[in-house]
């Protein structure tokens, strides 16, 4: 399984980007995967996460900012990121998991396959 991450950058507060991850290897439509951040000294947090049916979750800090969706025509899964903040600077990294449908511990780091990371920088 490979995820490649695209997308990051520097952007100024209220500003938006959108991250790409690509999967191969993978059977990607019938699978749930999500992206999680981690800031420099802090750990690694899940930011939002989509399940086979399409079903979404989202932590707290980014609802009603970002949107998960997934391309099943190109194995792509993207993050909408908007009105975006200094405190949304991190590293942020796709997620795949072997599960269908996603539990209530979708934000914890316990997915098996991730991706090299692709930087975003809210300044």
């Amino acid at each position: 399984v490979q995820l490649v991450e695209s997308g990051g950058g520097l952007v100024q507060p209220g500003g938006s980007l959108r991250l790409s991850c690509v999967a191969s290897g993978y059977t990607y439509s019938s699978r749930c995967m999500g992206w999680f951040r981690q800031a420099p000294g802090k750990e690694r947090e899940g930011v939002a996460a989509i399940d086979s049916d399409g079903s979404a979750r989202y932590a707290d800090s980014v609802k009603d900012r970002f949107t998960i969706s997934k391309d099943n025509a190109n194995n792509t899964l993207h993050l909408h990121l908007n009105n975006l903040k200094p405190e949304d600077t991190a590293m942020y990294y796709c997620v795949a998991s072997t599960d269908t449908l996603l539990d209530g511990s979708w934000y914890l780091p316990n997915f098996p396959y991730w991706g090299q990371g692709t930087q975003v920088t809210v300044s």
